[in-house]
This record gives C-alpha cells, sequence and structure tokens, in this order.
C-alpha cells in the first residue's frame, strides 16, 4: 500500500509551507497585513501537521519522495522590495499547489479505505489549504500591477 508515500509528501509538504509562511512574515514585515496573516496560515499547516498523526500511526509514512523537498529550493535567496514579495507569493502559492494536490489524492484513498475519519481530516485541511492559496492569488492579484508597472 502506497498511502505512506503520499502521508509523507502531504507531511512534509505543510512543514515547508509552514517554514515559508513564516520566513515571508519576517521578510516582508512592512508590507500591509503580511505578517498577521502569514503567521496565522502557518498555524493551518501546523494544525494540518498534527492532525497528520494519526493516521502516520495507522499508515505509516515514507518520507523518501525529494518532491516536497524540491520545494525547498524556492526560498533559498533573499528577496526584497515588491518585487521580491511578489516572486515570495508565487512561491508561496506553488507551495499550497503540492500541498493541495497530496490532499486530494489522500482523500481518494481515504475513500477507497473507507476511512471516515481520514476523509474528513482530508476534506478539512484540504478546506484551508484552498483558502491559504486564495489569499495569496488575491495578494498577487494586487501587488502584480504596482509591481511590474511602476519603474
Amino acid at each position: 500500500m502506497h498511502v505512506a508515500t503520499y502521508i509523507g509528501m502531504v507531511h512534509s509538504a505543510e512543514m515547508q509551507l509552514s517554514k515559508a509562511l513564516k520566513m515571508v512574515a519576517v521578510k516582508h514585515i512592512d508590507e500591509p497585513d503580511t505578517e498577521h496573516v502569514c503567521k496565522l496560515l502557518a498555524s493551518w499547516s501546523e494544525q494540518h501537521e498534527q492532525g497528520l498523526l494519526p493516521f502516520i500511526e495507522k499508515y505509516s509514512e515514507d518520507r523518501s519522495s525529494p518532491e516536497p523537498k524540491r520545494l525547498q529550493s524556492l526560498f533559498k535567496e533573499t528577496r526584497t522590495g515588491s518585487m521580491g514579495m511578489l516572486r515570495d507569493l508565487h512561491d508561496l502559492w506553488l507551495l499550497t499547489q503540492e500541498v493541495s494536490i497530496c490532499w486530494k489524492v489522500i482523500l481518494q484513498a481515504a475513500r477507497g479505505l473507507r476511512d471516515k475519519e481520514l476523509e474528513s481530516a482530508c476534506q478539512e485541511f484540504q478546506a484551508q489549504t484552498e483558502r491559504q492559496a486564495l489569499w495569496m492569488l488575491t495578494r498577487i492579484k494586487q501587488a502584480a500591477p504596482q509591481t511590474l508597472l511602476v519603474a
């Protein structure tokens, strides 16, 4: 059974997302609402990590997949200013998409396993992940015109 592979992937991806959100909160503290919202969204990912623990115990976890680790490289460089903020939001959005697809895949497995608890957790965590991505997309749309068009 390969459920452990995706549990490991989503666990790693949630950890990366939480870490990246906290980093963006600190790097772009001057941006309106960024520090507060990024810290809130990071706490959601941390809650997802904790919510995974019973399923890790039940199904195990395989963290050997390189995909979430590759996404770490998105935040290696230091970016500042409005272009840095836009790029960081873009990369955060990419991370949320990794988390989102993992939850969708695990949800399908939960249905196949007839595991109502896992199914419920996936639906809850997926909904919050979509809210994370929506905030990022909204901020990207807000920042893009000013950042890209004003010298």
